[in-house]
């Protein structure tokens, strides 16, 4: 309701409700000596008092609800959601939504089935803040261990916004551990900075956003705001605790370097995840891509771009793997039957997965075992500084299994 209809709806109201009392006021008022002031017609009375009484009351009671409606309406507190998605919400002191805006196009995704936002208008900040975090775990943005939520309260009062930072970090935790997501929560207060507002409107992110980005500044200023800005709070955090001592190629580089390598970039059908690790050393992303053969590791300098490991050219070293055969009652042959591939062969499949060749494999270990009624090769060993462990078909020669990590 516009403030013009407001106006008119009390007005007729009040016209309705003032007191006809104009006789009863006269007769109540003592006998003037004098000069004797002329008096209009009963009715001209009745009609100027009714319109003065009106008047008055509107004036009153239209001042209070504009009061009342200025507080349910002015904005107490600012509220950022940033992963690589950035969502803020603007909180009256009632900590209701009056606003939740998608800062850039994965946000958008994220309230896609929330009418873009506009379905948390008028929602308790802790409902709104658990519906968003929801959308999250389901698109895949908390799923991993290294992943991290950053929350950001922007207000001129600081208890208040330790206030907040409390109860919404329980929430997230709360949604976090119900969905068994793995995700790390930072949380941060803020007092309101023009600067910073600007920078945050200028690279589409949320002030929250942007005062990690000047952290991160802070520590190297060779760095460009506008290239991290672009980072997830995920790659801003290992950054930081790195000391920011380069600019990473950044999550997009990273799949593209391992699909070049694996050489499946003209593949429409590959998909790929990607985890920073850039507080390890080397400082790298871990690529996993998902293929028609299988899911393969690789991992990324996250500096220079070149692949660290991993299995090169898939299309023509890789091939589908054989539906698994049990062989409970076979015995295998070391030097390799029909029905057993043999430790050479299983080192050679291990091998040329992980892009190594024998030269440059030690601590090389060859065990065959039985897991749940299937013959296995367990093969084990460490090349440069990273170490690889692979479970093996002992029958078909199919990858089971395996694991890469750095050697510590």
């Amino acid at each position: 309701m516009t403030n013009e209809k407001m106006e008119q709806r009390l007005a007729a109201a009040l016209e309705k409700t003032a007191p006809d009392d104009v006789n009863g006021v006269l007769s109540r008022c003592e006998e003037r000596k004098g000069t004797v002031i002329p008096m209009t017609t009963k009715k001209m009375a009745n009609r100027k008092w009714t319109t003065l009484v009106a008047a008055c009351l509107a004036v009153m009671l239209l001042g209070g609800g504009g009061v009342f409606y200025q507080r349910a309406n002015a904005v107490a507190s600012v509220v950022s959601l940033d992963v690589n998605p950035s969502i803020e919400l603007k909180v009256n002191r009632s900590e209701k939504v009056l606003v939740c805006t998608p800062l850039n196009e994965d946000a958008k995704d994220i309230l896609a089935d929330m009418s873009n936002g506009a379905d948390l208008k008028g929602a308790k900040l802790d409902v709104a803040v658990n519906a968003i975090v929801g959308s999250l775990v389901r698109n895949g943005y908390l799923d991993s261990i290294s992943s991290a939520i950053m929350i950001s309260v922007e207000d001129k009062d600081t208890a208040r916004a330790e206030k907040l930072q409390r109860e919404l970090t329980s929430t997230v935790d709360g949604v976090l551990q119900t969905s068994e997501a793995k995700a790390a929560v930072l949380t941060q207060t803020l007092t309101q900075d023009a600067g910073r507002e600007q920078q945050a409107r200028e690279n589409n992110i949320s002030t929250g956003k942007a005062a990690l980005v000047n952290h991160v500044l802070a520590l190297n200023s060779a760095l460009k705001f506008d290239a991290l800005a672009k980072l997830s709070v995920e790659e801003l955090k290992d950054l930081a605790e790195a000391g920011a001592p380069a600019m990473p190629i950044g999550k997009a580089a990273a799949a593209y370097a391992a699909e070049q390598y694996a050489g499946t970039t003209a593949l429409d059908s590959v998909t790929a995840e990607v985890d920073s690790e850039l507080d390890e050393f080397p400082a790298h992303y871990e690529v996993e891509l998902h293929t028609a053969w299988g899911e393969f590791e690789y991992l990324v300098d996250a500096y220079t771009g070149k692949v660290i490991s991993g299995q090169k050219d898939l299309l023509t070293t890789a091939s589908t793997p054989n539906v698994t055969t049990k062989l409970s009652d076979q015995k295998p042959d070391p030097s390799g039957t029909a029905q057993d591939i043999g430790y050479a062969k299983a080192k050679s499949i291990a091998l040329n997965h992980a892009g190594v060749s024998e030269n440059e494999a030690y601590d090389m270990d060859i065990e065959l075992d039985n897991e749940d009624g299937i013959l296995v090769y367990e093969v084990e060993f460490k090349s440069g500084n990273m170490e690889y462990d692979y479970e093996i078909n002992a029958a078909t020669g199919a990858i089971l299994k395996y694991e890469s990590e750095l050697d510590d």
